[in-house]
């Protein structure tokens, strides 16, 4: 079962530095008193070429090894189409007024599992122009098919 895409766009500010570099590599889920901490990926995109940086963790959501390129056009074609079509809209929209948003997409990797993630995007400013969008990707899968 398909649940619906919720198009929920939340208040977000912008953060203004101007060089913000991520590690290749994330941290392994941490254990904590029995329970797991969820693992939360990094990414990047500079807006003057669409250079993408993400940490292993979005690479494991994504299901692309770590050593093959990476493109924007390539993971932009894994969102399903109405995942791909409001992701597309709220970025174009972070970018226009310098907001953040939350977005809750699914995508099927290469393999062709279907998977939810919830992305968090934040603009990265110069000045007053949007220089890149970085934030974060978290596998959601289980609060939309349940556990197993």
């Amino acid at each position: 079962m398909t649940a619906a895409l919720p198009l929920t766009l939340t208040h977000s500010w912008p953060i203004y530095e101007a060089d913000t570099r991520l590690p290749l590599r994330g941290p392994p889920a941490a254990e904590t008193s029995g329970l797991v901490a969820p693992v939360i990926g990094l990414w990047t995109c500079a807006l003057h070429d669409n250079a993408l940086t993400w940490t292993q963790p979005v690479y494991d959501l994504f299901g692309i090894p770590m050593d093959e390129p990476l493109t924007r056009s390539l993971t932009v074609s894994l969102y399903t189409d109405e995942s791909r079509v409001a992701m597309e809209e709220l970025r174009a929209y972070a970018i226009r007024h310098r907001r953040g948003f939350t977005l809750d997409a699914q995508i099927r990797r290469p393999d062709g599992d279907m998977r939810w993630m919830r992305l968090l995007a934040v603009p990265i400013l110069e000045g007053k122009k949007v220089v890149r969008l970085t934030g974060t990707k978290q596998d959601v899968t289980q609060e939309y098919d349940g556990p197993g």
